[in-house]
């Protein structure tokens, strides 16, 4: 707790150089350089399909309180949508950019007058779009229906209101522990009054995650008279624990003409004891714009360790927007004094690691962990500890983690991506050993292994029958399960990832075993098509074929069609040119991903596939890796053609910003990579493709205290091209840059033309 306090401290003495612009009120001295923070929109990505919030969060935040204006449907994942103008209320945690929904928890509505609970009529509020605002560490609406002007800050643990009442005898506040994104199921709920500034609760739900608990703790900066109420009716001697679905304080107050009312609440995975804890270290008082400036530092700290010059002014906010995206999960889930809740639902305590929760790895492999292992290497291996301590409480490694709780959802193994990426680009603080045989545990098909429900539920099972099939056959037939085609590509990479562990740990037997089986995709590519394409379990192709054929979870491939699929080998960019026929082959095909029709054929086609120049799909992450593969063909200027063409016609400073879901920072971290001018084609060598840079200049702060410069001499809007590439003077041959590059604080120039070279 010492250390943590200490933490504080310095986050205090930091306010010195603040600008809080959410009161228009300015600190003693103003930052003398570049305030990253000023260049973040949190609105981004809050209209269209983006699924992101506007709330405050702290990076990597356990609150994330943001306002809930829609509680159902596909374009409800984060509760709020910018097109809508009413709210229910502002709760406590919410997921950013996911395709399924959950969370909403603990939350609060402040209202006047006289207010009914019922069933078919929730409370809620029209609120004023033109007077929104959303900034780093601060939202503020006001609330139309009652007068009341909401303002919302949080530290990592604790969120924080203020609520500015007109003059009224019936001002209240509203602690909903009904309320929940996606209508999820209310296992158990609890509130308890402790005083008259005081309550605390807690609820398990059971949605996308089956077993979620949330803990609270409660303070307000005014006494209140309190009314407890069980499924819409006034109970005066409510029971600690209550079996009703409909679980609600009502806290009245009289108020004088603008009058501010402040409520903290503090969260733990835990215990209503921990959240108090939680609360008592950081934010033992109510000063609401010392939190919002602190939470500008916080901020401005993470955002300045990529500093950018040049392009314009809305490039530089789509940028540092997209830092601020990348760096909202996954989530602090540890109380301060070290107590979590682990996979196997009981707790437990450490100081040998902060928890985390949200494992979106499925997307964040592919992009976001790389920049981590670039921009903050220490956070990347405190995530790999996570997962590996996550791996010894649940049985396994987890794919796509929420809540403590394994959903079973989506394809792959990508743990075993993110750790060997960071492994062989020397973040290995961790037993190396211990990790390669949970790599290896998570390739094989044993739901044994399981401590806890999750991979070995119906959906989970779906999911992971594609490694039975893989062992005992050596290829997935398509008549068995769904997306056979995309879990063999997928499955085919984590086992490269496997084999190159084994290798460097001198596993040789090892080694041979999973680097054949990584060459397994080479099965599914028909040359008659030119597509990686169905096998059926009498070994014949997928009939009838029909490439366009998107039908969500019918088909032979996942969110998406043979088109995007079939180049999802970035592991053997080589041996998959000599299966197709050659580099020749390999580049015309290429082109016609991007140049043929968009058309998209069969049932329920996924929202996912969004964001498209002809069959090339950005709004989804199975295509991101896509436009670099042009830098291993005969006309690699195409790379800088279509990242140019992508980062100007997809990405936008309005709420409609994003051409598919955030998913938890990967969309993000896909600009940030290219808009500096590189991308990893394949995580797991500690190479970059280079691509197209949109910055005159770029300085990257590394380990060590070094920083990498990245220049484009000639750069402009039309000057999309590179002439060449020069790494502390001495010119580039091919078309990528090493890790090892940028930790030396290697000073990289590009020559940029107008004519592709």
């Amino acid at each position: 707790m010492s250390k943590l306090m200490s933490k504080t401290k310095l986050i205090v003495l930091g306010l010195a150089i603040l600008f809080c612009s959410c009161n228009n009120e300015k600190s003693e001295i103003e930052l003398p350089v570049k305030v990253f923070t000023e260049y973040v929109n949190p609105f981004i990505g809050t209209g269209g399909h983006g699924h992101t919030y506007p709330g405050p969060s702290r990076p990597y935040g356990m609150v994330q309180l943001s306002p809930d204006t829609r509680l159902e449907g596909w374009d409800a994942c984060s509760g709020y949508h910018y097109s809508d103008d009413t709210v229910y209320g502002f709760s406590h945690t919410h997921l950013s950019g996911t395709g399924i929904g959950d969370y909403g928890d603990i939350l609060l509505l402040p209202t006047t007058g006289d207010i009914q609970f019922s069933d078919e009529k929730r409370i809620i509020s029209k609120f004023n779009k033109k007077t929104e605002k959303a900034e780093v560490g601060y939202y503020a609406t006001d609330l139309l229906d009652y007068g009341v002007k909401a303002e919302l800050t949080s530290t990592t643990r604790v969120g924080m209101h203020q609520y500015t009442f007109p003059a009224t005898d019936k001002a209240s506040i509203i602690v909903d522990l009904t309320h929940s994104l996606q209508m999820h199921e209310n296992k158990k709920v609890y509130i308890k009054v402790i005083s008259d500034t005081e309550i605390e609760g807690m609820k398990i739900t059971k949605g996308w995650a089956t077993n979620q608990a949330i803990y609270f703790y409660a303070k307000f900066s005014k006494p209140f008279t309190s009314e407890l109420y069980v499924n819409n009716e006034l109970r005066p001697n409510l029971k600690e624990w209550s079996k009703g679905k409909n679980l609600r304080a009502k806290l009245n107050f009289k108020t004088q003409a603008n009058e501010k009312i402040q409520v903290k609440v503090a969260l733990s995975p835990v215990s209503c004891e921990g959240a108090k804890m939680n609360m008592v270290v950081e934010l033992p008082h109510f000063n609401f714009n010392q939190i919002v400036a602190e939470s500008k530092v916080a901020w401005n700290q993470k955002l300045s360790k990529i500093n950018t010059a040049g392009g314009t002014k809305d490039q530089q906010t789509i940028f540092y927007t997209a830092m601020y995206h990348s760096m909202l999960s996954p989530n602090t889930a540890m109380d301060v004094d070290g107590g979590y809740m682990g996979m196997d639902q009981k707790p437990h305590v450490s100081d040998e690691f902060t928890n985390h929760t949200i494992f979106s790895l499925w997307d964040t492999f592919r992009g976001l962990h790389p920049l981590l292992t670039i921009i903050n290497p220490e956070k990347d291996n405190e995530l790999i500890k996570t997962l590996l301590q996550k791996r010894k409480e649940g049985g396994i490694l987890p794919k796509w983690e929420l809540a403590s709780n394994y959903t079973g959802t989506m394809l792959g193994y990508h743990s075993v991506a993110v750790i060997y990426d960071a492994y062989v680009k020397g973040i290995s603080d961790y037993n190396a050993e211990e990790a390669l045989q949970a790599m290896i545990e998570a390739s094989v098909y044993d739901p044994s292994m399981l401590k806890v429900s999750g991979y070995n539920n119906a959906a989970g099972n779906v999911m992971e029958i594609g490694k039975k099939y893989v062992a005992e056959l050596g290829y997935i037939p398509g008549d068995k399960t769904v997306a056979s085609v995309a879990k063999a590509l997928e499955f085919a990479y984590n086992d490269w990832c496997i084999a190159q562990m084994a290798k460097d740990l001198g596993k040789t037997d090892l080694y041979n075993q999973y680097i054949e089986r990584s060459k397994y995709y080479q099965k599914y590519y028909d040359r008659e098509t030119q597509f990686m394409r169905g096998i059926m379990s009498d070994k014949s192709w997928r009939t009838p074929f029909n490439p366009n054929n998107s039908s969500h979870w019918k088909t032979d491939y996942c969110e998406g069609n043979a088109w995007q699929w079939s180049w999802f080998v970035p592991h053997d960019i080589k041996g998959f040119q000599e299966t197709m026929g050659g580099k020749d082959v390999f580049t015309e095909r290429l082109e016609t991903l991007f140049t043929t029709s968009s058309k998209q054929e069969g049932e329920h086609v996924p929202g996912d596939i969004s964001g498209l120049i002809g069959q090339y799909v950005h709004g989804n992450e199975p295509s991101h890796h896509i436009i670099h593969l042009f830098n291993h063909s005969t006309k690699p200027w195409l790379t800088q053609y279509y990242a140019d063409k992508v980062m100007k016609e997809m990405y936008f400073n309005n709420p409609n910003g994003l051409a598919g879901n955030e998913d938890c920072g990967q969309m993000s971290a896909w600009y940030v990579l290219n808009a500096i001018g590189f991308y990893p084609i394949c995580p797991g060598k500690p190479e970059y493709s280079i691509g197209r840079p949109i910055f005159d200049t770029v300085e990257i702060k590394v380990a060590g205290g070094k920083t990498a410069k990245i220049i484009a001499k000639n750069n402009s809007p039309e000057n999309k091209y590179i002439k060449s590439v020069s790494i502390n003077g001495k010119k580039v041959e091919k078309m990528e840059i090493s890790h090892q590059d940028l930790l030396d604080g290697s000073t990289i120039v590009f020559e940029m033309s107008k004519t592709n070279n």
